[in-house]
């Protein structure tokens, strides 16, 4: 066989930290072994039965069958418009301030190679989604991260950033419901980011994949809702969480004109938009009844709290995310997050994913998924519970 190789670009992406914890897992589950998988972020639950039904009488029409507008049916725009004028009060122009995504990742990682050229600065989020890595990359930018820490609510300290580079970034990425910490952002916060868009010339990527999961009886705030946010940036939407359609591929972005119509333009070229089924479809899911969508919200809010209460019953300090489906917690003192993650794997046959491969600041801790009943969660604890570092009762977060 002849070797080709491959190109610059491609040897330029970040390297895939979690292929190694796949891999891992994939040993243990060769032996055989009762492996608890929460380092995924794949929803559990099945698609709503309406969501589906109305796939299944929209596949077959035929017009469904030919090649959809390139930029989307403008059906599905102005449903995406009514979704956001009922969930959060903010008016849409659906034909220039609305672009259908093949799910939220595509439209994160294409972002960056519409606005910047290379060598231009993208600020990033540290610990952080790995995907923004990879749209920096493939739009030859350079990377400067904003580190997210506990003492500041996991919320970027904007006067931490130098004169340098505010004047030197372009772009920046943000992403509230959090992942991987589970934080949320208020709305002070955002007219913060605004000012600082605004006052730096910087377009805001609002990473709202979590949108419709907060606790506690906040609702997580979008960033649209803040004034002057679509001249600051745009957000970007998926169905994956919020339906429990992540297989299905499709998600949006709303906000500033200048960056919806480079979207459009970029896809233009890589795309004929989506199946018009799934575009039916993902109409009906944002305009009928988001009961599921409350039902989904309460079924992760009662995981959380189990959970998080099993751990600190067992005398591990932990404390409650506030939106999306991920816990963020303090690895014991002595480990590290990947040798933390190895020996819940090894020894309790638990996967956690570590901290530190979602950036520098992520070290210290590890990322669970509440994506599996609360059987088996409560079965987690107690197989961490007879591990010897919490049977010693010496267990202290760092």
């Amino acid at each position: 066989m002849t070797f080709y190789p491959q190109s610059e670009l491609l040897n330029s992406l970040p390297k895939q930290f979690f292929a190694s914890l796949v891999s891992k897992v994939a040993k243990f589950v060769e032996q055989g072994h009762d492996i608890i998988n929460l380092g995924q972020g794949n929803p559990d639950q099945p698609t709503p039965s309406h969501i589906i039904k109305k796939l299944q009488t929209a596949a077959e029409n035929p017009l469904n069958h030919k090649y959809p507008p390139f930029q989307g049916y403008s059906y599905l725009k102005e449903a995406v418009a009514e979704f956001y004028r009922k969930e959060y009060q903010v008016e849409l122009d659906p034909e220039k301030e609305v672009a259908i995504l093949f799910g939220g990742k595509a439209g994160l990682v294409e972002i960056p190679q519409c606005l910047l050229n290379p060598g231009e600065t993208v600020l990033v989020p540290d610990p952080g989604y790995p995907d923004y890595w990879s749209g920096v990359a493939l739009a030859k930018a350079k990377m400067v991260t904003m580190p997210l820490l506990e003492e500041h609510d996991f919320l970027p300290d904007y006067q931490q950033i130098s004169q340098n580079v505010r004047d030197e970034a372009k772009l920046m990425f943000l992403n509230y419901p959090n992942n991987p910490t589970g934080a949320t952002a208020t709305k002070e916060f955002f007219e913060e980011t605004v000012a600082f868009s605004q006052e730096n010339n910087i377009c805001v990527i609002h990473d709202f994949a979590y949108g419709a999961i907060g606790f506690d009886g906040k609702k997580p705030v979008s960033f649209l809702q803040t004034k002057g946010a679509k001249e600051s940036g745009v957000e970007i939407y998926t169905l994956s969480k919020t339906y429990n359609m992540a297989g299905w591929r499709v998600g949006f972005a709303v906000g500033n004109e200048s960056v919806i119509n480079a979207i459009n333009l970029l896809q233009d070229h890589l795309y004929v938009s989506l199946f018009g089924a799934i575009q039916e479809a993902a109409a009906a899911a944002l305009t009928e009844s988001q009961a599921c969508v409350k039902e989904l919200n309460d079924l992760y809010e009662s995981r959380r709290n189990v959970f998080i209460k099993g751990l600190q019953d067992i005398g591990w300090k932990v404390k409650a995310p506030q939106g999306s489906f991920f816990a963020w917690l303090k690895v014991p003192d002595g480990f590290t997050s990947e040798q933390f993650s190895d020996y819940l794997l090894e020894k309790a046959h638990i996967v956690v994913a570590p901290g530190v491969g979602f950036g520098q600041f992520g070290e210290g801790y590890v990322r669970v998924g509440l994506l599996t009943s609360e059987d088996r969660l409560v079965e987690a604890v107690d197989r961490m519970k007879a591990l010897p570092i919490f049977t010693t009762h010496q267990i202290h977060a760092k």
